[in-house]
Formats: C-alpha cells, structure tokens, sequence
C-alpha cells in the first residue's frame, strides 16, 4: 500500500498515549461528514423539519392518547429534552471541527496567496528591469528618423560634391576655351604682322618693264 502524506489543509494530529483512534476510522471521511452536518444544520430545511418533529412530538404527547403517549406531558417531556441536549452536545464538536478545518483550508490558501503574490512582485520587477534595460539599449542604438537624417545628409553631400565637381569641370572648360581662343587672336595677330612686314621691305617691291 502506498504511503499516505500529510495533508496541508488539516492540522497535525495529537497523539495522546491513552486515546487511540479506530483503526477502521478514516479521519478525512469523518471530516467531509462533520462538514456535511455542519452545512446542514445551517439551512432552512432542518429548521423546519426539526420544528415540525418537535411540534409533532408535544401534540402527540400532549393531546394524544394517554396510553399511546411515550413522553407524557407529566413527566416534563423528559424523552425530548434528553434528544435535544444529545443533539446539542454531538453538534457543537462536529461545527467546531468543521470550522477548524475551514480554517485550515483558509491558512493554506492565505499562504498560497502570499506566495503567488510574492512571484508576481518578482516577475514584475524583472520586466521592469528588463524594459529599463531595453530602453537604455535603444537610446544607442540607431533609430529609423536617424538612419534618415543621416543618409540624408549623406545624399546632400554627394549632391553637393557633384555640383562642385561640375563646376570645377565647366571653369576648366571655359578656360580651355578661352586659351585657345587666345592662341588663335596670338597666331592671327602674327600673321598679320608678318604680311605687314613682308609688304614693307623694298627688295620685294617689283620692276616696272622696260
């Protein structure tokens, strides 16, 4: 047979040297019985069924026939008074058993309570560490409006160094332009002063025929 545990929602039982329990009795199944009773002497239904069994005691045993009357109305309804203490007498032990292993159920399930609550509190300062961690990671890392700014700027950089790349080209054009513009007017103006000069000389002048 297997070993049976402890159960955490009953108190640890005291062992006395001279009063020893049955060993056909099962203590949870009395429980769950005492707990049964307890519940039921706390409903309207054994309100009013144990009204009409005393009310139908004291007529009977009031107004009925005297030989048939087994608690006479002389003898102080002795009978119903010994019934009613037994009852008293058994139900305040079974409600107060049921109350202590509600009780019980109470501490185990406050402690329960207290733990859950105690790892939700963990579990929430962890995220918590965790997002502030991640938002300090996020700070340096690169957002999406930076990576825009910055290939912007890069785009207008390039923009700018192909601009200056074109104009430097056109100046240099331009002056390519106008060196060789000059060097034309330079070898036309020396042609010019060449002719000049090959028209002044008198050994070049012709004879006039004889």
């Amino acid at each position: 047979m297997a070993e049976r545990r402890p159960r955490l929602d009953q108190p640890q039982e005291q062992h006395s040297p001279w009063i020893r329990r049955p060993k056909g009795m099962n203590r949870e199944a009395f429980g769950v019985l005492s707990e049964k009773f307890a519940r039921f002497m706390g409903t309207p239904q054994f309100i009013i069924w144990m009204t009409v069994f005393v009310a139908a005691w004291l007529i009977w045993n009031t107004w009925g026939p005297e030989r048939l009357q087994f608690d006479p109305r002389d003898l102080n309804y002795t009978l119903l008074t010994l019934i009613l203490s037994l009852q008293a007498s058994y139900a305040a032990p079974l409600i107060l058993l049921a109350q202590n292993r509600q009780a019980d159920r109470d501490r185990v399930a406050l402690e329960q309570d207290r733990s859950r609550d105690e790892r939700n509190l963990a579990d929430t300062e962890f995220l918590t560490r965790e997002v502030a961690s991640l938002r300090l990671a996020m700070r340096d890392a690169a957002t999406r409006d930076f990576l825009r700014s910055e290939l912007r700027d890069l785009l207008e950089d390039l923009v700018s160094e192909v601009d200056q790349r074109e104009a430097k080209a056109a100046r240099k054009a331009k002056r390519k332009a106008k060196a060789k513009a000059k060097a034309k007017a330079a070898a036309k103006a020396q042609a010019r002063q060449a002719a000049a000069r090959a028209a002044t000389k008198p050994g070049d002048i012709p004879s006039a025929p004889q």
